[in-house]
């Protein structure tokens, strides 16, 4: 593949620093002689390199296959029994692990039970105590394990 070479940058001339300005001494006191102005080191700022646009390359349109649709894990998807407490929450008949998440959270919006100020907490009422082992609040993480103890 031939690349075309790039012209050299042009360097842009450097700027001269602007001369330092002399403290005018003050007319008030006679006796005091002013300090003379002191000179600032001649400083020359970098240059700024330009940068050079590249031109984008020409490139053949590749057209991608189109993705495949994802398959749902199967362990997931697997019907699991539920215990009485979890059950007396969701309904009895044997559902997926992701099912049963949705149908608490369903009961919980309905129920208002999440908590106003943190919405992290979950604050249960009968029949969820007895699915989170008796506590009273539990984070919407801890949930997810102490479901899965109802689950066979």
């Amino acid at each position: 593949m031939a690349t075309a070479k790039k012209a050299p940058a042009k360097k842009a001339p450097a700027k001269k620093a602007a001369p330092a300005k002399k403290v005018a001494a003050k007319k008030a006191a006679p006796a005091k002689k002013a300090a003379p102005a002191k000179k600032a080191a001649a400083k020359k700022a970098p240059a700024k390199k330009v940068a050079a646009k590249k031109a984008p390359a020409k490139k053949a349109a590749v057209k991608k296959a189109p993705a495949k649709k994802r398959t749902p894990n199967a362990a997931f998807m697997k019907p699991l029994t539920l215990s009485a407490a979890l059950a007396a929450v969701v309904g009895d008949k044997p559902l997926p692990r992701t099912e049963i998440v949705s149908k608490l959270w369903v009961y919980i919006k309905a129920k208002g039970l999440q908590d106003k100020v943190n919405k992290r907490m979950i604050n249960a009422d009968d029949k969820l105590k007895a699915v989170f082992g008796g506590k009273k609040t539990v984070s919407m993480f801890e949930m997810t394990s102490l479901v899965s103890k109802h689950l066979k």
